[in-house]
């Protein structure tokens, strides 16, 4: 599915929110759970583990074109080559940023996403207003959240489905020609690669 033409405030569920914060106290009363534990392992899958596993990727395919060329024709092939495959992340394609076009992801029944590569969705990610939105007007949503695409910019958006995830390769930062791939993977945020973010600048 493709479609071609946010404050995050805007895209949350606020109701959701408060039903998962009173099941984990919930839980945590009668002691089925440690909220520090849970709250570590939220934050590991979340921002760490995840989101560095698909920076890999991403700053491999930057500097090499074989790899890169692998990636968009069998993400599923490449990105298991780097060892980041399992549930959640079996049937990978890989989306390529140009200056032309400008790839947006989004799961517009439920929330799949590849775990393996990214982590954890963000709430945002999940909420309906997003799931709704983006689809139709996706320029306005991504302007909400900082990212203005000008009009002469191609915007494609992907729906992920439980059979099929979706990866974006953001457009590497200019000044970053001298960098390998550690420094530059350390540049490559989460949400640069669900694009709703860019890669960040060597200054940044």
């Amino acid at each position: 599915m493709k479609h071609d033409n946010h404050s995050h405030a805007n895209v949350l569920i606020p109701e959701v929110g408060l039903r998962v914060k009173a099941l984990e106290s919930l839980l945590a009363e009668k002691k089925a759970i440690d909220p520090a534990a849970l709250d570590l392992i939220i934050e590991t899958f979340e921002t760490q583990m995840g989101p560095k596993n698909g920076a890999k990727v991403v700053a491999k395919a930057w500097t090499d074109p074989k790899y890169r060329k692998w990636l968009l024709e069998d993400g599923t092939a490449a990105i298991k080559s780097l060892g980041y495959i399992g549930i959640q992340g079996e049937n990978m394609v890989a989306l390529e940023n140009t200056p032309s076009v400008h790839n947006v992801v989004v799961c517009t029944l439920c929330s799949c996403y590849p775990w393996p590569t990214l982590g954890l969705p963000p709430v945002w990610f999940k909420s309906a207003p997003y799931r709704a939105r983006v689809v139709i007007e996706p320029r306005s949503v991504l302007k909400e959240f900082g990212l203005d695409v000008a009009d002469d910019v191609e915007v494609r958006v992907w729906d992920s489905t439980a059979e099929l995830r979706y990866l974006v390769i953001p457009v590497r930062p200019a000044g970053t020609e001298n960098l390998n791939e550690q420094e530059l993977a350390a540049l490559v945020t989460r949400d640069s690669m669900i694009r709703t973010g860019v890669a960040q600048s060597p200054s940044h």
